[in-house]
C-alpha cells in the first residue's frame, strides 16, 4: 500500500487537514465499516446466545494478540481497556501504596496519569520538566528519587511539549518499577516493553480507533493485586466463597467491550502501513521546520508525531481561527502553546495549509 492509497483510506482527509491524533486519530472508512457491521448485526440479531458470546471472546483474544504484537510482549501479559486512564488506575489501585510510599512523577503529565498518581495515597514528588529537553527531563526525574520511591510514573511521550523520554534508560538507572503513560507513543513510534512494568496505550490516539478503547501492559502479573475485578477477571466463582482470578492479565480486564469495538480498533490496528513509523518521523520534522520559520517551536527535533508551537496570539483563538479554516490542531490548555499531531496518513498540503493560516 502506497501513501496515496494508504490516506486515501481517511474520508475526513479530503476535506480538512487533520493534525489532532493527539486527541483522536482520524477514522479509517474500513474502521468505520468493521463497527457498523456488527451494529447492524446486534440490530438484526440480537446481543445473546452462545455464538454472541463465541464471537466476542474470539474479538478479544484477536484483539489482545494485536496489541501484544505493537508492543513486543506477549498477549498473556496484555489486558484490554477503556483507555490509558484506566490502565493507570488498574496499577495505582492494585499497588496498595500507602503515604510513607513515594511515587515520582512530572509537571507536563496528562490528568490521565496525574489523577491516578495523585489518588493513590502515596506521597508524590513532581519534577519540573515542562521547560527541558529529553536529556534534561530524564536527570529532573532521576533527581527526584530516594530511598522511599516505590513507583516512577511518566509519559513515553510528553502530551504537552512532545518530547519523548527514554523511559528505557529510566528504568535502567533507577531499577526501580515504572508505569509509562503511551496515549501519545503507541502507533506513532516504535514501541518494546523490554524490562518496563507497566505500559498503557490508548485505542483512538494514534491507532485511530473508536472511543473507549485501550490497554495496559503488565510485565509481573502476579506481583499486583486485582483491586476492581470485573466479570472478565474471574476464572471461576463459588458464591458465598472465593473467586479464581483469570491466567495472565485478563483478570485486569475492567469490564466489557463492545464487540463493534473490538472489531474496530483491531481493523484499524491492521490498517497500519510496514512505513507508518518512518513516516511519522518524516512529517513531523517536515511541520517542525514549516512552523519555525513563523513561530517559536517549543518541540525540539527527533522526538515523535506531536509538535507544539507558541503562536504571537492567544492559543485558543488561533486553534479556532485555524478550525475555521479546516485545519484542526489542539490548543494545550494552562499554555500558551498550540499542538500539531503528524501522523502517517498527514501529507505536505497539511502541514503547508497550517503554516500558510499562521
Amino acid at each position: 500500500m502506497n501513501f496515496d492509497e494508504a490516506r486515501a483510506l481517511f474520508p475526513l482527509l479530503e476535506r480538512v487537514a487533520y493534525l489532532n491524533a493527539g486527541t483522536f486519530g482520524p477514522l479509517a472508512r474500513p474502521t468505520a465499516d468493521a463497527i457498523a457491521g456488527q451494529l447492524r448485526h446486534d440490530l438484526e440479531h440480537g446481543r445473546s446466545g452462545k455464538p454472541y458470546i463465541d464471537d466476542m471472546a474470539a474479538a478479544r483474544t484477536a484483539l489482545r494478540g494485536l496489541v501484544a504484537e505493537l508492543l513486543a510482549a506477549a498477549p498473556d501479559r496484555v489486558s484490554l481497556t477503556n483507555s490509558t486512564t484506566d490502565g493507570c488506575n488498574i496499577v495505582l489501585a492494585g499497588l496498595g501504596l500507602r503515604p510513607e510510599d513515594e511515587i515520582v512523577t512530572t509537571d507536563a503529565e496528562h490528568f490521565g496519569l496525574a489523577g491516578p498518581v495523585f489518588a493513590s495515597g502515596a506521597t508524590v514528588r513532581v519534577a519540573r520538566v515542562r521547560d527541558l529537553g529529553p536529556e534534561e527531563t530524564l536527570e529532573a526525574i532521576v533527581a527526584e528519587v530516594t530511598p522511599r520511591t516505590r513507583l516512577l510514573a511518566v509519559s513515553h511521550v510528553l502530551w504537552t511539549t512532545g518530547i519523548r523520554l527514554d523511559v528505557h534508560a529510566l528504568k535502567e538507572r533507577t531499577r526501580l518499577p515504572v508505569l509509562v503513560d503511551g496515549a501519545q507513543s503507541v502507533g506513532a513510534v516504535p514501541v518494546e516493553v523490554g524490562a518496563l512494568d507497566y505500559y498503557t496505550v490508548s485505542g483512538q490516539k494514534w491507532l485511530c480507533g473508536p472511543d473507549s478503547t485501550g490497554a495496559l501492559y503488565v510485565a509481573d502479573v502476579e506481583g499486583l493485586r486485582v483491586a476492581r475485578p470485573s466479570y472478565f477477571a474471574q476464572e471461576s466463582f463459588e458464591p458465598g466463597g472465593r473467586y479464581v482470578p483469570r491466567p495472565g492479565a485478563q483478570r485486569f480486564d475492567p469490564g466489557w467491550l463492545p464487540p463493534g469495538s473490538l472489531k474496530g480498533l483491531a481493523t484499524a490496528i491492521a490498517l497500519a502501513p510496514a512505513w507508518c513509523f518512518e513516516r511519522v518521523r518524516e512529517i513531523a520534522a517536515r511541520c517542525r521546520e514549516a512552523l519555525a520559520e513563523r513561530v517559536e517551536v517549543i518541540t525540539p527535533p527527533d522526538q515523535a508525531g506531536l509538535v507544539t508551537f507558541r503562536p504571537e496570539d492567544d492559543a485558543e483563538a488561533v486553534t479556532a481561527q485555524l478550525l475555521a479554516q479546516r485545519v484542526v490542531v489542539r490548543n494545550l490548555p494552562g499554555t500558551p502553546w498550540v499542538r500539531a499531531s503528524c501522523g502517517w496518513w498527514t501529507n505536505d498540503e497539511d502541514v503547508e495549509r497550517l503554516a500558510c493560516a499562521l
